[in-house]
């Protein structure tokens, strides 16, 4: 397992393997936070400090709820809703050591207008 952790160690995130791709989004959510995002199937990454650390937020259609830490305010990942095994879980892996990501490609997701990467 990888960890990573927010800002100030309150939640801790452990992911089982690097992601092939990361993904920038720049839906109106993303940009704001500039998420990093790495997927993985639900149920397969570990989330310390979460639900007692952590505030959620549901928007729009509801499909997914961004979490982030309640003390220092870093996104950390999203969750499906509902929470169900197997579904896609996104981690925003910019709470990783930098030097893990320097070689995976980032790809970048027009979620702002037509829902496709633009690479």
């Amino acid at each position: 397992m990888i960890k990573g952790h927010c800002h100030c160690g309150a939640v801790t995130i452990q992911i089982p393997c690097l992601p092939q791709t990361l993904t920038s989004c720049n839906c109106s959510l993303c940009r704001r936070i500039a998420g990093l995002w790495g997927y993985y199937e639900f149920g397969t990454v570990r989330v310390k400090g979460h639900p007692e650390h952590t505030q959620q937020y549901v928007q729009g259609d509801k499909t997914l709820a961004t979490v982030r830490c309640a003390h220092c305010g870093c996104v950390t990942h999203w969750v499906p809703l509902p929470e169900v095994a197997g579904a896609r879980h996104g981690v925003n892996l910019r709470n990783f050591d930098p030097k893990l990501l320097d070689k995976i490609p980032v790809r970048q997701f027009d979620g702002a207008d037509s829902w496709q990467f633009l690479d």
